[in-house]
Parts: C-alpha cells; sequence; structure tokens
C-alpha cells in the first residue's frame, strides 16, 4: 500500500480551505445522505503535493464498512491511459510507428471489411477505405465498437461473441474480433470502442511478454503502484469496494426483476467476485483494480514529464505529444460524428494518444484551462490533469454507469474556485 499521502498546506498551494471543505459537503449531501453513491474519495494535487484529501461514506454499504484511502476499487476505462503509456513507451524504443498498419502485428486484421446494410444474420460488407493504423487504436477512430451501445447492428453481433466480456486469453479474444465487421472505415469517425484492448495485445506482440508482467514492469513497480493489478488476492479482499449499479440504466446484466433508479449490488469482496481470481482475459480497456494512491502516483508521474522520484516511464516529449489533439483537422469529438457513449462530453474536447483532451472551455461548457487532459471509468470514477496549473484531480467511487450522474461537470467549478493563486 502507498504510505505517502501526507495532505500539505492547501493555502501554500494557492487553494482557499474553505472552498475546498466546500466540495466534501457538496459530495455528502447530493449523492452521499441521497444514498446515489455508496462513498466517494477524492484527492486533489498541485506541484507535487496533495492538497486536499478525503474519503466519506461506504466501500460496502451492507457491511457498514466506511471508504478509506486504501480502498481498491474498480478504475474501469481508467485502465485505458495506463495502457496508452505502456504502449508509448515501446514507442520511444521505435519498434512501431504510429502509422503502421495494426496488421503487420495481428495478420488476421489484414482481412477486416466495414458493414454496408444488412442485420447480423445476413450483411454485406465493403473493403475500407485503408488499413487501421495503430493510431487509430490509440484514438478510437479504428471502427471498433462495443457491444454495450446497442446501436448499430455490428453491437448485437459482439454481444452475441461476448467481446466485451473477454471470455478468452487475450490473443484469442483478438482473432474473434477480427471475424467481425468494421462500423466504419478507419480514421473517418470516431467512436469508443474496445481499441484499447487490441492494444494491450499490441503490447504483448511488440514487446515479448504477457500483458500484466510489461505493466508490472514497466510501469507499476517503477512508480511504486503496489496495489494496482487485474485481480484481488485473499489478503486484499477485506479492502475491495462493493460496486453497484443503477438497474435502469446498467450496461451490465442485473438480477432478474431488478428495476428502477435505487442503486442495487451488483459485485462485492466475496470468492465469487470475478476480481478475486487473476482473470482470463487482460483487458487493457477496463480490467484494472487501484487506489486513490496509486492512481495519484501515476498522475504526477505524468505531470512530472514522465517520471517520479527517480523513476522515468516516458520522455518528456511523449507526453506532450500524447496529450495534444490527434483527431483529424484539429477537430473535436463532436466534428467526428457517431455522437455514442463516451467517459467524456464532445464539444470542445479532443483526443489525444489514449487521453481526452480541452481544446476550447467555452464550446466545453464547464470551468477548467485548454490543454486539461484525462478520463474516467464506467464505475463514475475519474481523473484529469491540468499542466498549466500543475493541478492533478482523483476520484473514486463505484457506481455504474458513469452516465447515471454529472458528478465530473459538477466537480471542475467546485475544484477551480478553490484556486486562488
Amino acid at each position: 500500500m502507498p504510505t505517502d499521502l501526507q495532505v500539505a498546506d492547501p493555502s501554500a498551494l494557492g487553494f482557499d480551505p474553505v472552498r475546498l471543505q466546500r466540495i466534501d459537503e457538496f459530495i455528502r449531501t447530493r449523492y452521499l445522505d441521497t444514498g446515489l453513491y455508496p462513498g466517494f474519495t477524492l484527492l486533489i494535487s498541485r506541484r507535487g503535493e496533495i492538497a486536499h484529501l478525503s474519503t466519506q461514506g461506504h466501500r460496502s454499504v451492507e457491511r457498514a464498512e466506511p471508504m478509506t484511502v486504501d480502498t481498491l476499487v474498480r478504475i474501469f476505462s481508467m485502465t485505458k491511459p495506463i495502457t496508452s503509456v505502456a504502449m508509448l513507451a515501446l514507442y520511444e524504443e521505435g519498434l512501431y510507428r504510429l502509422e503502421d498498419p495494426v496488421s503487420m502485428f495481428i495478420p488476421s486484421f489484414s482481412d477486416l471489411r466495414v458493414w454496408e446494410d444488412g442485420n447480423p444474420d445476413n450483411f454485406t460488407t465493403s473493403f475500407p477505405e485503408r488499413e487501421m493504423i495503430v493510431r487509430d487504436l490509440f484514438t478510437h477512430t479504428s471502427g471498433l465498437t462495443y457491444g454495450f451501445m446497442k446501436r448499430h447492428p455490428v453491437d448485437s453481433m459482439y454481444r452475441r461473441r461476448g467481446i466485451d466480456g473477454g471470455g478468452a486469453k487475450l490473443d484469442d479474444w483478438v482473432e474473434s474480433l477480427a471475424e467481425i465487421p468494421l462500423v466504419f472505415s478507419p480514421g473517418s469517425q470516431w467512436s469508443y470502442s474496445v481499441a484499447t484492448d487490441v492494444l494491450g495485445r499490441l503490447v504483448e506482440v511488440i514487446s515479448g511478454l504477457p500483458f500484466d508482467q510489461f505493466l508490472s514492469e514497466r510501469i507499476f513497480q517503477p512508480l511504486g503502484m503496489t496495489d494496482t493489478s487485474f485481480a484481488v488476492g485473499d489478503d486484499d479482499a477485506d479492502r475491495l469496494a462493493s460496486l453497484y449499479t443503477v438497474p435502469s440504466m446498467s450496461p451490465f446484466p442485473v438480477p432478474e426483476g431488478a428495476e428502477g433508479d435505487d442503486k442495487l449490488l451488483l459485485d462485492d469482496s466475496g470468492p465469487d467476485s470475478q476480481y478475486r481470481r487473476p482473470p482470463l482475459f487482460l483487458s487493457g480497456g477496463g480490467g484494472l483494480v487501484s487506489t486513490v494512491g496509486d492512481y495519484h502516483r501515476f498522475t504526477q508521474m505524468l505531470l512530472g514529464g514522465g517520471a517520479l522520484d527517480g523513476q522515468r516511464v516516458l520522455g518528456r516529449k511523449t507526453i506532450e505529444y500524447a496529450t495534444s489533439n490527434h483527431l483529424p483537422g484539429g477537430g473535436d469529438l463532436a466534428s467526428m460524428g457517431q455522437a455514442v457513449f463516451s467517459e467524456t462530453t464532445y464539444e470542445g474536447i479532443g483526443f489525444g494518444l489514449g487521453f481526452s483532451v480541452v481544446l476550447d472551455p467555452a464550446a466545453a461548457q464547464v470551468i477548467t484551462s485548454p490543454g486539461v487532459y484525462g478520463w474516467g471509468g464506467a464505475a463514475s470514477t475519474l481523473f484529469w490533469i491540468d499542466p498549466d496549473e500543475e493541478l492533478a484531480v482523483v476520484g473514486l467511487t463505484q457506481l455504474l454507469p458513469s452516465s447515471a450522474y454529472p458528478i465530473r461537470e459538477e466537480l471542475r467549478p467546485l475544484v477551480y474556485s478553490a484556486l486562488v493563486d
């Protein structure tokens, strides 16, 4: 467990302490007292020091166990930036180019087709305008999708094949994915997808190491992220938070008869939890468990230009490049069509190599800074980094889906209004 979570004097870091405390009050009255969230942990850091750290509510409502700084949570899609960093480390070694076809590393991807018309049982396809390249996987312009979107016949094909749920080793999973048409020609649109899971497979192919071993050796061990992994062992099971969902909005199956907007227990820390055993499918798109201390260290590495406590993971210019907008013509997500579910809003937001990037705060309709980057997870977890302000924010809870409540948009003005210097 991380041991260095000392909180500095917020005034010395440019924050108004009273305004910081009203963030906790807002979370408590809006989300905890009303029973919307089980618990919430918030960490705000600036200039390399923690200005605010709070835990409220419960990690298990049923067992009345409080949320603590060492609580383990399913970070779901906050796994994606970690996977992207792993691939960027290999990019720095000259082992691939962003414009390389994915088929160079996964030969079955050389025969991908694009959906044209029909239904999942009888359909026509066409050749893509160009091959899928590695950059497309980073930027979610690959033509891949998610089955839970339920907006396109290809989504249904994903659900039939169990693509979203994994259910196979990463190499076999990728081969199954190659048999399903793309939703659009690579590079032509933006759509949130399993693309980062494919990046995880590329890490294996290019490095020659199992994905989890590469993450451990190249990211987790150097950064001291001792609580971040794909599974929770018996010794740490009591720290794993329970996972809840809103049945009427749940992207995952709920028990028969479950309905309504009251949160429902979906998974706990018991031996039947899928997180209590090493998974067959190592999901680079959403499989990790972590703590606020560990993810804080990840953000500090990014803010530190790729290094933390003398351990370098990436070069400074790589991070600057990855967190710039890579969408065609410098456009925002709204300009790329495909208004599907995502962990971010679309207007005024671009996308880099694994991170959303704020292009225009006014268009995004939220107080923030140009150049802020970050992402979130399906269980309403979040993080963002503001390089200009040397600021990082990590928020953790465990409620599916993240679209249930607007906590991300609400936290921005609360945090920035507390920044007075």
